[in-house]
């Protein structure tokens, strides 16, 4: 019971703590698509596809990083199992489109730190997408230990944009402004490219290894 409950209470904090993040991407994925944008950076004139590409992948985005948390509340699973798979389908649902519109955008128009930003955030985004397939394919097959595998790897990979964020507020609090441009180049930035979720699908990969044996060994 109290295990439960602590647990509870740290999802209950981590949805507060994103809320801010999921509040601004909310706002501008629907300004953007409502061609009330354009004082955004991100906003290109005269670029629909441009625009509703990243647009919509911030307000996928949002809905699926303040829902994933709800999929890790035990007592959910246990007391509310269709409640589950069903925010357990929209995560799915919205993952791909969200992927898709993240990639569209980097491929019309490239991210504001160049190519590397590019290479990490489309290799974000595509193992965000298989780990949402990956997660859908073993629940409907029953292997609901490979799924529950799948669903922390897309679980840390949903909220990869809110870590993302947390890194920099941590760092410009604790040293300031350096290694940060104004362009995203610096070498905080491009250490960043990568630590907002490679260091945490290894940790999650190293904690699968010392539980379960080497990942060739599982076929997870």
């Amino acid at each position: 019971m109290a295990r439960t409950a602590i647990s509870t209470a740290l999802l209950a904090l981590l949805i507060f703590c994103t809320l801010p993040f999921v509040y601004q991407a909310t706002q501008l994925g629907i300004r953007g698509m409502s061609g009330t944008a354009e004082t955004s950076r991100i906003f290109t004139p005269n670029a629909p596809i441009t625009n509703a590409s990243i647009f919509l992948h911030m307000l996928f985005g949002a809905i699926i990083t303040i829902l994933a948390p709800l999929q890790l509340s035990e007592w959910l699973r246990q007391n509310r199992p269709k409640f589950h798979r069903f925010i357990g389908r929209i995560l799915v649902g919205l993952a791909v489109p969200t992927t898709l519109g993240g990639l569209g955008y980097i491929a019309l128009k490239g991210t504001i730190g160049g190519v590397q930003m590019d290479v990490a955030f489309a290799l974000y985004g595509v193992l965000l997408s298989v780990a949402a397939i990956q997660a859908a394919r073993f629940a409907r097959a029953g292997h609901f230990t490979r799924h529950n595998r799948w669903a922390l790897r897309f679980f840390f990979l949903i909220i990869g944009s809110w870590i993302y964020r947390v890194h920099y507020a941590l760092w410009f609090t604790i040293v300031g402004e350096a290694g940060h441009t104004s362009t995203f180049d610096g070498a905080f930035d491009q250490v960043q490219n990568w630590a907002f979720f490679l260091p945490y699908l290894l940790i999650l990969e190293a904690r699968f290894t010392h539980r379960d044996g080497p990942f060739w060994a599982r076929h997870a």
